[in-house]
């Protein structure tokens, strides 16, 4: 479209929906980005129908992003056990792009969510999910990023994460699918993110006591989550712990089991609550949460088994 102003917000939702058929998601993310920007009717939150829409035309525009940038890692440490040099180089320079690229898509959806969606949101629904947002594309940097810029994009990860998760634990029932996919999603970065850092050591030496925590201060997720198309790429994406440090890898799993155990365990005791549609959303987040802890208690094991 040539003059996205001119359109109502029932045409950016359809031309949308649209694109999104099309498989066509970059041109889906700039139809929502007007949508936000441009709308008759600014200030207002967006329905439940146009943030999903916002958030699945993010998540496929990113994720095809983070897709290349994972092969073509890999195949760069491919050539450098090779020692072919040249190709290293190359390879090198490419991912480089690759990462630009996807500092872009993320920084793109990072200033609409600071300017307009989440100081617009008003119902505890919409902050958490933003929050939430927030919380996972500052978590994409961290994939990438190196050093001191890792650190930040960490620590911008965990305050969003946070901050969603204040709110959820207060307003929100434990079987919430927002709930549910912060919880997973939160617990994802404290395992492939903070799995060696001084503040997942930390947070673990802090929960001496986590039933008398979790007494005093409600559920307290260690996860990471999104909407539907977003969960089991997140699922397929766990690794390892890399830290040499062993008596930390196993802080850090305990810490994550405690927490993804308590997420399914409250929800699990909610469920008969639920209508059709919840019941469905809530119980495919539980069965991630589930496979996650089914992973990281097998994988707690075998580290045990090899010290």
């Amino acid at each position: 479209m040539d003059d996205q102003k001119t359109l109502t917000r029932d045409q950016y939702v359809y031309l949308a929906k649209l694109a999104e058929q099309a498989e066509r998601y970059p041109e889906m993310a700039s139809f929502m980005e007007s949508l936000v920007l441009n709308s008759p009717s600014p200030g207002g939150e967006l329905t439940v129908e146009e943030r999903n829409l916002f958030s699945v035309a993010y998540k496929n525009l990113v994720g095809s992003h983070r897709a290349a940038w994972r092969i073509v890692s890999s195949i760069e440490q491919k050539e450098e056990s090779r020692k072919n040099d040249d190709h290293v180089a190359l390879v090198r320079e490419y991912r480089a792009k690759v990462e630009r690229e996807l500092s872009a898509v993320c920084e793109g959806i990072l200033g609409l969510l600071d300017s307009h969606l989440v100081p617009s949101a008003e119902a505890s629904e919409s902050k958490v999910f933003y929050l939430k947002m927030k919380g996972d594309y500052h978590r994409y940097i961290a994939e990438f990023k190196a050093g001191d810029e890792r650190k930040k994009a960490s620590d911008d990860t965990m305050a969003a994460y946070k901050a969603a998760q204040d709110i959820a634990v207060a307003d929100l029932p434990p079987t919430h699918p927002i709930r549910l996919g912060l919880a997973l999603n939160f617990s994802v970065f404290y395992y492939e993110i903070l799995n060696s850092s001084e503040k997942a050591c930390s947070m673990a030496k802090q929960k001496e006591n986590p039933k008398q925590e979790n007494k005093q201060n409600g559920w307290r997720p260690r996860t990471h989550v999104q909407p539907h198309t977003e969960f089991v790429e997140e699922n397929e994406e766990i690794v390892r712990l890399q830290s040499a440090d062993l008596g930390l890898r196993f802080m850090v799993m305990y810490n994550l089991l405690d927490n993804a155990t308590l997420a399914f365990e409250e929800a699990i005791a909610e469920l008969d609550t639920l209508g059709e549609d919840s019941y469905k959303d809530s119980t495919l987040i539980m069965q991630l949460l589930r496979d996650n802890l089914t992973l990281w208690t097998s994988d707690m094991q075998d580290q045990i088994d090899e010290a």
